[in-house]
């Protein structure tokens, strides 16, 4: 593991938090967001996922994500009392993590081959809150990022548009129902693609030679319905409002209460800049 040297701070105004951050800019807003709060933040970054901006400035640690036990016993040091997960990370295979000793226990233990992503989370959560520390969520530090109800920006869907999101909703809730994914792509009542382990953008660009002809398709995201909410909620942004547009789609519902909206702003400018709706849906639990 590579180091930095603590850096000095005012008295914490809550628990320490860590950050155990994967890659895109959420790890960073979160650490900016609680420090501008006065709290004390850790980042701990993972080896090929975490950009390193993310932790200009801020202490941290670099790790691979088989190193469980130095990870934990690296937390204690710190007096860290809170820990969010936060970012997008890919699945690494057995032999990518090089397991410790306490990650080898962990995997014997929860036999990940038969674990979806959601299932090999909470159990992670499990393992961390074993240890003595209190997982939160990202909306619980951000309260601000999670999708409520409505239109973000000046488009909403149409009857047509209604159905194929009510088709898309009734697929992607399916296979989270098996914790397979989060999201589906229909258009005119044919599912074009789902998600699985390649995550939206490669599902998003699969699409492009899949469309048919007429009205385009819509993308939804809804979150898994045992998923729990502390943990790898469906996120999207302007990347993935660009990514939808050239895939030929129309637009995206995203689940209220149930996701994150990255820079809501951001994603409505871009929105009506490129002709798509994007719209948050409640969904029955």
């Amino acid at each position: 593991m590579a180091d930095t040297t603590k850096g000095a701070g005012s008295p914490p105004a809550g628990p320490k938090l860590a950050i155990l951050a994967g890659g895109g800019t959420l790890p960073a807003r979160i650490a900016n967001a609680v420090r501008g709060q006065g709290r004390e933040v850790f980042i701990v970054a993972f080896d090929g996922h975490t950009d390193p901006e993310t932790v200009a400035g801020v202490p941290h640690v670099w790790s691979r994500f088989g190193a469980a036990g130095t990870i934990l016993r690296r937390l204690h040091e710190e007096g860290v009392g809170e820990v969010v997960l936060a970012g997008p990370v890919k699945r690494p295979s057995f032999t990518e993590l090089m397991p410790d000793w306490r990650t080898a226990r962990f995997l014997a233990r929860v036999g990940t081959r038969a674990l979806g992503d959601d299932g090999l989370l909470r159990a992670v959560v499990r393992e961390v809150e074993d240890d003595g520390f209190r997982v939160v969520g990202l909306h619980d530090l951000l309260k601000e990022l999670l999708t409520v109800a409505g239109p973000v920006g000046r488009l909403a869907p149409d009857a047509d548009a209604e159905r194929d999101i009510a088709r898309a909703v009734e697929v992607a809730r399916a296979l989270g129902a098996l914790d397979v994914g989060q999201g589906a792509v229909v258009q005119q009542g044919i599912v074009l693609a789902v998600e699985a382990i390649e995550g939206t953008d490669a599902m998003l660009a699969r699409c492009a030679a899949l469309a048919r002809p007429g009205t385009g398709g819509v993308l939804v995201k809804v979150k898994k319905p045992k998923q729990d909410r502390r943990i790898d909620l469906p996120t999207m942004g302007v990347t993935t409002v660009e990514k939808a547009a050239a895939a030929g789609l129309r637009g995206i519902a995203i689940e209220a209460g149930g996701s994150l909206l990255v820079d809501r702003t951001a994603v409505a400018e871009a929105a009506d800049r490129l002709g798509l709706f994007v719209v948050g849906i409640e969904i029955p639990q």
